[in-house]
C-alpha cells in the first residue's frame, strides 16, 4: 500500500509505513486477503479517474464488496484504517519537519511568536505597550468530552509509539543498524496495532473520557509549555534587546470533563469530585517527580557559593515545622542549601498528595486551619520555587536558575496543583425547574416556571437582596433539584476547603434571558458561592447558542449590567464578565452563513454594551472541530474576528477529534499553540485596522437572510428528516461508544433536540459535509440576481480584504473540497422511500452545483481550493483510499437495516468504518 506524492520525504515515510503495513497485512491476515486489499486499492485509484474506465471500475468495486463475506469486509475495513492512522502520522512528520527545515534556513516561520513579536516591533509598538498587551494577555484552551473522537485511547497511545520511531528515523546521525532495530520496532508496533481492537467494547465513563483528557496533559500540554515561553522570551530579546521583560503566564488550559452535566446524567457530583481528585492527583505527581529531578540537579554547595538571607530563613522554618524533614537533611545535604529546600518542598508534596487522594468535602463545615506542612494551592508552591530562584539569581547561578527550575515555575503558574481548570455546565431549566421546586416549598412564589421574563427577573433580584436562606439543609425535593443543589453546595466545599483555582466558571447552556443568569447566582448565594457585598466564587457565564439568542445577547447583557442586584456580584469580581457564543447550534439550526454573520455581530455588540458598562468581556468560543460547528484553522479564525474584540483575552474550545489531532504529537500541539498565541497578539494590538464599509456588512446581512431561508426551506421539508435517517449513519452512530454522553438532549426525533455533534459527523460520514456549506450558493445566486457584476465584483473585493469574510469562503471551500458527489449519492440510495430520495438528492445536488460556483466565482479560482495546493493535493491523494470505506459502509448498512433481527457483528463492522472514515477525512464532528 503505497501513497504517492511529489514530495520526496513524506512519499519516503509513506511507502516505508505502506510497504511495513502490507508485510504485516500477509502475516496476519494472508496472501489472499493482501491480494483483495490491493485489488480494492486499484479499483478505488481506477474509480477516481475520468471516462469510461473510472466507470467500469466504481461498478466492479461495488460488485465486489457486495458479494464479500463479512470477514473479508473487515479484513479490508481494518487494512484502510490503520493505512489512514500511519498516513496521518506521516503527514504530521511532514508539517514539523518542513517547519524545522524553514527554522534552520534562517526564515521566520509564518504564524509563530517570532513572526508576531518582529511584526510588532516593525509596526512600531513600543516596549511598554507590548509589555502591557502582554500583561492583559491569557488564551484559554477548554477541553471537552464531546463524542466525537473515534479513536480509543489504547489506539492512540500505540500510534503515538509509532510517532516517537518515525521522530527517531529522522536523525541523519543514525547507524545502519540503528536504523534496521528502529524499523523492527515499527513493525512490532504495527502488528501490534493490526492486532488491537479499534472499538471500545464498552461505552467509556466519565472518569474514562477525564483520564483521556489527562493523558494528553501529561504527554503533550506539561512538556511543551516552558519552551513555548522560551520561545516568546527569545523573540522578545531579538526585536527588543534593550528591554527587560517580564513575560506573564500567558497560556491557561481548562476542562469541561467532569464538570459539563448538560444533557449527560452521568456527571454527578461524585462523578465531579473524583474529576478533581484525580487531576490535583496527576498533578502533584508530576511535580513530586519534576522536584525530585531538581533536587539532584540543584548541587550548589555553601563551601562554593552562599545562599540567599530568605532562602536560610524559610529553611529554618521548614525545620521548625517539619523537624523530621530537618533532622534527614541537616545529616544528609549539610552543606546542600537547594537540595535541603528541594527535600522540604518533596515532603509537602507528598502531603499534599495524600490529602487529595483523602479529601472529602464537607459543605457547611468551618473552613480547615492553614496547614503549614502541605500546599493549599499553586501559589504556595511557587512561592517556595521563587524563593530558590531568587538566590540562585543572587549568587552567580542565573544560568542553574534559566534551566530546570524556570520550567517547574512555568508550569506550576501555568496548570497551578488543578492541572486543568474545571468548567460546570448545565442547562438553563434544569435550573429553572429547581427553582420552581425551591421557591413553591418556602411560599415565595405557587409558580415560577409560569412567570414571564420580567417578573422572574424582578423575584431573583429581591431574592438575591435578602439575606433569609430559602433551601433547608435537608433536601426533599426531586432527584433532579436535589441533584442541582448538591452540585453548587460541593463547589463551595471544593472552593473554600480544597483550592480556590479549581474552578470559577458556571456556564448557562441555552441561556435566554437575564432570568437565566439571575437564578444561577441565586442557587451560588443558597450554597454559599455567593455573599452579597463580600465574596462571590463563581463567574455566571451565559452560554447563547441559538440565532435568535445570539441577536437578543446584547441586550440581555445590558439589562444584566443595570440591575444592582447583578452588579453587586459583578463588582466582587471585579467587573469581570465571560460570555459563551455557540457555533454548533446556531449553526445546525440556521445554517453555516448566517450563524457565522450572527456569531459575528453578536460578538462586537456584547464588547459594545460591556464598554458602556465598564465591564471587561471575554468571550468564550464554543467552537468544535468541524467547519458545520465553527471548526477551521484557529489563526485565520482568530483574526477574523470583529476588530476590538479580541483584547488580549480568548477562550475556546478544543473538541473531539481535534483534541488528539491538535495535541496528540508535542511538536504539533506546539506548533498550535504558537498559532493562536501569534493571532491573539497580533488580533488585540493597536495596528492599523482599515473600517468595514457599511455596504460589506449590508451585503452580508442580506446574503445571511437569503442563506437562512434556504436553509430553513431544506431542515423543515418533511421529507428531509426521513432523507437525512437513511443517507446518513446517524442511527447506528448512536450506538458508537465513543462518549459518555447521549446524542440527543431529549429522545425525540426534532433536530432541535439532536446534539450538533453527530449531526455535523453524520453528514461527515456520508460525504455531504452539508452543514458546512448549504444555502451559501443560494444566498449568492438570489444576491447577484440583479446587478451581477457590480454585486459580484463587491463579494470579490470583501474576500481579498476582509478577513472575515475570506475565513468563511475558505471554510466553504475546504468542507466542499472534502464533499463527494459520487460517494453522497450512493448514500443517498439508502433511502427507501423513492419519492423522498430522489426529490431531496436533486434539492441539495442543486444547492451543491450553485454553492461550488458561487465559491469559485467569489475566489477566483477554476475549481475549489486552487489557492491551496497543499490541502487540495491531500484530498485528492485521500479520496481513493477513503471510498473503499464508504463503499463498505453503505453495502454494509444495507445489511443491517434489511435484517430481521439484531445482528451485533454487523453493527460492530459498521461502527468500523466510521472510525475509518473517521481517520481518512480527519473531521468527524
Amino acid at each position: 500500500m503505497q501513497l504517492a506524492t511529489g514530495r520526496e520525504p513524506l512519499s519516503e515515510t509513506i511507502h516505508l509505513l505502506g510497504d511495513l503495513l502490507g508485510e504485516v497485512i500477509r502475516e496476519q491476515a494472508g496472501e489472499a486477503a493482501f491480494a483483495l486489499v490491493e485489488q480494492v486499492r486499484e479499483l478505488a485509484k481506477t474509480a477516481r479517474e475520468e471516462g469510461p474506465a473510472a466507470d467500469q471500475a466504481a461498478q466492479r468495486l461495488a460488485e465486489l464488496i457486495a458479494a464479500s463475506q463479512l470477514p473479508d469486509l473487515l479484513i479490508l475495513i481494518k487494512a484502510f484504517t490503520t493505512y489512514f492512522g500511519l498516513v496521518n502520522l506521516a503527514e504530521q512528520h511532514e508539517r514539523l519537519r518542513v517547519l524545522r527545515e524553514r527554522e534552520a534556513g534562517g526564515q521566520i516561520v509564518a504564524e509563530s511568536l517570532d513572526e508576531a513579536i518582529q511584526r510588532l516591533a516593525q509596526a512600531g509598538i513600543a516596549a511598554p505597550h507590548l509589555q502591557a498587551l502582554l500583561d492583559r494577555t491569557v488564551v484559554k484552551p477548554v477541553f471537552t468530552a464531546h463524542p466525537t473522537e473515534s479513536k480509543r485511547r489504547t489506539i492512540l497511545q500505540k500510534l503515538r509509539a509509532i510517532s516517537q520511531i518515525l521522530d527517531q528515523l529522522e536523525r541523519a546521525d543514525l547507524l545502519p543498524r540503528e536504523r534496521t532495530r528502529c524499523a523492527a520496532r515499527l513493525r512490532a508496533e504495527i502488528t501490534s496495532l493490526w492486532q488491537a481492537h479499534e472499538l471500545r467494547d464498552t461505552r467509556p465513563t466519565v472518569l474514562d473520557e477525564v483520564k483521556k483528557g489527562l493523558y494528553f496533559c501529561q504527554e503533550t500540554l506539561l512538556p511543551i509549555v516552558p519552551q513555548l515561553y522560551r520561545d516568546l522570551e527569545a523573540a522578545l530579546r531579538t526585536y527588543y534587546p534593550e528591554q527587560p521583560w517580564r513575560v506573564p503566564p500567558l497560556l491557561r488550559f481548562g476542562s469541561w470533563i467532569g464538570g459539563d452535566r448538560d444533557g449527560n446524567p452521568f456527571v454527578t457530583p461524585e462523578v465531579t469530585l473524583e474529576t478533581v481528585r484525580l487531576q490535583r492527583v496527576r498533578a502533584l505527581e508530576h511535580y513530586i517527580a519534576a522536584i525530585e529531578a531538581l533536587s539532584e540537579y540543584l548541587t550548589s554547595s555553601e563551601h562554593v557559593v552562599p545562599a540567599s538571607a530568605e532562602l536560610k530563613l524559610t529553611l529554618a522554618e521548614h525545620a521548625e515545622r517539619l523537624p523530621e524533614i530537618g533532622e534527614l537533611v541537616a545529616r544528609r545535604n549539610p552543606y546542600e542549601p537547594y537540595r535541603q529546600f528541594c527535600t522540604y518542598i518533596h515532603a509537602k508534596l507528598q502531603r499534599t498528595l495524600e490529602h487529595a487522594r483523602t479529601f472529602q468535602p464537607a459543605w457547611g463545615a468551618p473552613p480547615p486551619p492553614p496547614d503549614p506542612t502541605r500546599y493549599a494551592t499553586g501559589a504556595e508552591l511557587l512561592r517556595d520555587l521563587r524563593v530558590i530562584d531568587r538566590s540562585l539569581r543572587a549568587n552567580r547561578g542565573a544560568a542553574i536558575a534559566d534551566g530546570l527550575l524556570a520550567d517547574l515555575i512555568r508550569q506550576v503558574e501555568v496548570f497551578g496543583l488543578h492541572l486543568l481548570r474545571l468548567d460546570i455546565r448545565q442547562h438553563a431549566e434544569r435550573h429553572a425547574t429547581a427553582l420552581h421546586e425551591i421557591l413553591q416549598a418556602a411560599d415565595v412564589c405557587a409558580d415560577y416556571l409560569a412567570l414571564d421574563e420580567d417578573r422572574r427577573v424582578a423575584l431573583l433580584s429581591r431574592e438575591l437582596q435578602t439575606g433569609r436562606p430559602l433551601i433547608p439543609t435537608r433536601l426533599a425535593f426531586s432527584t433532579e433539584t436535589n441533584e442541582t443543589i448538591a452540585t453548587f453546595r460541593l463547589l463551595a466545599a471544593l472552593l473554600e476547603q480544597l483550592d480556590p483555582a479549581i474552578t470559577h466558571t458556571y456556564i448557562i447552556s441555552m441561556a435566554t434571558g437575564a432570568s437565566d443568569v439571575l437564578a444561577v447566582l441565586l442557587l451560588a448565594k443558597e450554597a454559599g458561592l455567593y455573599q452579597p457585598g463580600a465574596w462571590s466564587r463563581l463567574d455566571v457565564v451565559p452560554l447563547f447558542e441559538t440565532r435568535e439568542d445570539l441577536t437578543n445577547a446584547p441586550r440581555i447583557m445590558r439589562g444584566l449590567f443595570a440591575l444592582d442586584a447583578y452588579r453587586d456580584h459583578l463588582r466582587l469580581r471585579r467587573n469581570f464578565q465571560e460570555v459563551m457564543v455557540g457555533y454548533s447550534d446556531s449553526t445546525k439550526l440556521a445554517g453555516f452563513l448566517p450563524a457565522s454573520w450572527a456569531l459575528y455581530q453578536a460578538q462586537r455588540a456584547l464588547v459594545e454594551v460591556a464598554d458602556q458598562a465598564g465591564v471587561t468581556l471575554e468571550l468564550f468560543h464554543g467552537r468544535g472541530g468541524a467547519i458545520g460547528r465553527g471548526g477551521g484553522p484557529a489563526n485565520s479564525a482568530i483574526l477574523a474576528q470583529p476588530a476590538g474584540t479580541v483584547r488580549g483575552r480568548l477562550k475556546l474550545t478544543e473538541q473531539g477529534e481535534v483534541i488528539s489531532d491538535r495535541y496528540g504529537h508535542p511538536g504539533i500541539a506546539a506548533r498550535h499553540l504558537q498559532q493562536v498565541l501569534n493571532a491573539v497578539l497580533l488580533a488585540s494590538a493597536p495596528l492599523p485596522t482599515p473600517a468595514i464599509p457599511p455596504a460589506w456588512e449590508a451585503a452580508v446581512s442580506e446574503l445571511a437572510e437569503h442563506a437562512f431561508r434556504a436553509y430553513r426551506e431544506l431542515v423543515e421539508d418533511p421529507d428531509f428528516l426521513p432523507y437525512y435517517h437513511g443517507a446518513t449513519p446517524i442511527d447506528e452512530l448512536s450506538n458508537l461508544k465513543i462518549g459518555s454522553r447521549p446524542t440527543r438532549r431529549k429522545q425525540t426525533n426534532r433536530l432541535e433536540d439532536l446534539r450538533a455533534i453527530p449531526w455535523v459527523f453524520s453528514w461527515m460520514q456520508s460525504r455531504h459535509t452539508l452543514p458546512g456549506w448549504y444555502g451559501l450558493g443560494s444566498a449568492v445566486e438570489r444576491f447577484l440576481a440583479q446587478e451581477r457584476e457590480t454585486r459580484l465584483a463587491l463579494l470579490q473585493t470583501m474576500y481579498r480584504e476582509w478577513p472575515f469574510w475570506r475565513t468563511t469562503l475558505d471554510n466553504a471551500q475546504m468542507v466542499l473540497a472534502k464533499a463527494d458527489r459520487h460517494i453522497a449519492q450512493r448514500y443517498a440510495g439508502l433511502v427507501r422511500d423513492a419519492g423522498v430520495r430522489e426529490r431531496m438528492w436533486a434539492r441539495i445536488s442543486a444547492e451543491w452545483d450553485r454553492t461550488e460556483r458561487a465559491v469559485c466565482a467569489i475566489t477566483g479560482v477554476r475549481r475549489l481550493l486552487d489557492r491551496a495546493p497543499t490541502l487540495q493535493r491531500s484530498i485528492r491523494r485521500r479520496n481513493p483510499y477513503v471510498d473503499p470505506l464508504s463503499y463498505i459502509q453503505v453495502e454494509l448498512l444495507q445489511r443491517l437495516r434489511s435484517a430481521r433481527q439484531p445482528d451485533p457483528e454487523l453493527e460492530q463492522a459498521v461502527l468500523l468504518t466510521v472510525n475509518g472514515i473517521a481517520a481518512g477525512l480527519r473531521n468527524t464532528g
